[in-house]
């Protein structure tokens, strides 16, 4: 899919994120050292992710899972998938969150609860690759998934985020439906403006803190 960010929003992205990253340098600087010495692997974790337009990039958030923890998924998300169990199979399930991820480690709890961990994206957005407001660009094994169902998901028709409607309304709550992802996304690339993406952003600050460990 082809897909660009409107001019209006890019202005505004790098605006936010250069600010952002200036004031927030050394509080990225102790996160880092922090995850250091909390345990053995890198400070920033890499993946590829699906972003607008199905574009896959590098995607960075700080580490807060021990080493080797992407070998172990398959078999968690069988049992702790949160959006599996309104199926008969939670491993069969499009999106996989799970609940008291056993592979998180100590500091790792604390970073993913306040959200510290996706501090490392203001980079993403500075290089254009995600935007403030969006939709979150998914893991290549969720994106896959999902367009089997719907080759052209219009999810993917809007820029990839920091934040947005399924971070604001729904993230980290119980009984989150697979369904009710898929129409909040849908939401937020048929309505998306401005006004709208102020609006998340100063709702986001509400929930920064998440209610739940997943």
């Amino acid at each position: 899919m082809r897909f660009s960010i409107p001019l209006w929003k890019r202005t505004f992205d790098l605006f936010c994120a250069l600010i952002a990253f200036a004031i927030l340098s050394p509080l990225l600087l102790i996160i880092g050292l922090l995850i250091k010495l909390d345990s053995k692997g890198s400070i920033i974790y890499i993946s590829k992710r699906a972003g607008a337009g199905c574009h896959v990039f590098n995607f960075y958030k700080f580490r807060t899972m021990r080493v080797g923890a992407e070998g172990e998924l398959e078999a968690l998300k069988k049992s702790l998938n949160q959006y599996g169990e309104d199926t008969d199979n939670q491993s069969d399930a499009v999106f996989v969150k799970l609940k008291k991820d056993p592979r998180v480690t100590r500091l790792g709890k604390f970073l993913r609860k306040t959200s510290l961990d996706e501090l490392p994206q203001l980079y993403n957005i500075i290089k254009g690759d995600m935007s403030i407001v969006g939709n979150r660009p998914l893991p290549l094994y969720e994106a896959e998934q999902l367009l089997k169902d719907d080759p052209m998901a219009q999810r993917f028709q809007a820029p990839a985020g920091l934040t947005g409607l399924w971070q604001v309304r729904r993230r980290g709550q119980k009984n989150m439906s697979e369904e009710e992802r898929k129409n909040l996304d849908n939401e937020y690339a048929q309505n998306y403006s401005f006004a709208m993406d102020v609006k998340l952003i100063l709702q986001t600050l509400k929930v920064f803190v998440q209610k739940e460990s997943v």
